[in-house]
């Protein structure tokens, strides 16, 4: 249905063009006297607005062409992914482990998904064996560290991040901690950015320390453990678990569909911070107090976190501080298939069932 309606579009394109009499996009452009603005200049919301200047034909004194002539250089030659991709050949190659150590800075962005995109050619969406390739970067990542990132790479990072972390995150792992010889206290210091895990589809991330606003926004289907979040956390969340071992802002589980948060609440000032428009807070099982367990004990092991290991010296007291943040039509739909399957019904009958549940 896109691709069809997408085809029309490009139809009715075409007898515009023929009606104009230009062949290619390339003939039209920077023809504003084919405009017509008369209706746009005549709305009431228009009114007094000057368009001239937008309209204006540009003067090229240097003989420069209205379409692009030259080819932007981004500079991708000389990007740290280069680097990583020629010591990750036996990897990409054979599946072979490879140890990756190297400095990052803030210039460094994107880094690993140039990387990802050679993995993936190669071993498709599979991704190669966890921790395949095994990075490990000091320093000060730019933005979008590890974007897109899939199964079988793994990037430590020793420093801090900036913002989009794990952007797209497609099964690979992100790991994110403070130097060991750092001075300061890594749960009352901010380590990456805003908006990690945007629109993340599998993989995990680690980040010992505090983050920014609107972590795990539409994240769909990743494992994320940070130790402090800004406001709006888990915005538009649609899959996967995120843990927050620390405190929270304003505005969480706002548009939240899908998807798991455990929020470690030792002062029971959570339930204030919560967007209920979508979601409830519940009381924790044993199949949630398990998962629990094993992601902190693994968020310790990954980053030598000293939050995390107070939490389990401690857990009997620890477990009854956390809050779980449900959105109600995720709930629906797992209680018709947890019904349904001890019906006995068959996948299709599940499916209608789920169907029918979410129409009311």
């Amino acid at each position: 249905f896109v691709e069809t309606f997408f085809e029309y579009i490009a139809t009715e394109v075409r007898e515009l063009m023929a009606e104009l009499g230009m062949r290619t996009m390339a003939e039209m452009i920077g023809h504003v006297e084919l405009l017509d603005t008369r209706h746009a200049v005549r709305h009431w919301k228009a009114s007094g607005l000057d368009i001239s200047p937008i309209l204006a034909v540009p003067q090229n004194p240097y003989g420069q062409t209205m379409i692009q002539s030259v080819g932007q250089d981004h500079g991708l030659a000389e990007a740290l992914d280069q680097q990583l991709i020629a010591l990750a050949q036996p990897a990409i190659n054979d599946g072979h482990h490879v140890a990756i150590d190297l400095p990052v800075r803030n210039v460094n962005r994107t880094v690993g998904t140039l990387l990802g995109h050679e993995v993936t050619k190669k071993w498709q969406g599979a991704g190669l064996a966890d921790g395949t390739i095994d990075i490990t970067l000091t320093g000060s990542a730019g933005q979008s560290l590890g974007a897109f990132v899939p199964a079988g790479i793994q990037i430590r990072l020793v420093g801090d991040a900036n913002d989009y972390v794990g952007k797209g995150l497609s099964g690979g792992r992100i790991i994110v901690h403070p130097h060991p010889f750092s001075p300061f206290v890594a749960e009352d210091q901010v380590v990456a950015g805003n908006v990690i895990a945007y629109g993340a589809t599998g993989g995990e991330i680690f980040l010992r320390g505090t983050v920014g606003e609107r972590f795990c926004v539409r994240n769909s289907g990743a494992t994320a453990v940070s130790e402090g979040v800004g406001d709006h956390g888990c915005e538009y969340m649609t899959g996967g678990r995120v843990v927050v071992l620390g405190p929270t802002g304003r505005n969480f589980g706002a548009g939240m569909s899908g998807g798991i948060a455990y929020v470690y609440d030792p002062t029971e000032v959570f339930a204030s911070k919560v967007n209920y428009d979508m979601v409830d807070l519940e009381n924790l099982d044993g199949t949630d107090l398990d998962f629990l367990v094993d992601v902190i004990v693994r968020h310790r092991d990954f980053t030598g976190s000293a939050v995390a290991d107070r939490l389990l010296q401690s857990w009997d007291v620890a477990a009854g501080s956390f809050r779980k943040v449900m959105p109600r039509d995720y709930q629906r739909v797992l209680t018709v298939i947890a019904d349904s399957k001890a019906a006995g019904l068959d996948e299709e009958q599940t499916v209608d069932k789920i169907m029918e549940a979410a129409r009311g």
